[in-house]
């Protein structure tokens, strides 16, 4: 049987684990074999900004910083559990991939 995974990513990881856990309901209702979700590492973008616009006075900066965070997950795809997956509503901010495998 083919597998699928699915890779989430996303800036707000609360928003993230509710994608995931609808996917686990559905899995859990079709009875599918599911594992995960794996959290990977979050990638932490920096970007240091200097305070002052002209470039006068003392070199001061501040420091912004992006967190995306990831989630994996391997689950059995059959056409019914599939179909379900595909109507998740996914929030803005979160990006879904999904992979078929043999």
């Amino acid at each position: 049987m083919q597998r699928a995974r699915i890779k989430l990513s996303g800036t707000d990881h609360k928003k993230l684990e509710e994608v995931c856990a609808q996917v686990k309901e559905i899995a859990l209702k079709t009875g599918v074999e599911m594992s995960g979700p794996i959290p990977l590492p979050t990638r932490r973008l920096r970007v240091p900004v200097r305070k002052s616009p002209s470039g006068d006075g003392t070199a001061t900066w501040e420091k912004w910083e992006m967190r995306i965070h990831k989630r994996l997950i391997d689950i059995e795809a059959d056409e019914r559990t599939m179909r379900q997956i595909m109507r998740v509503r996914v929030p803005d901010g979160v990006n879904i991939e999904i992979e078929l495998r043999t």
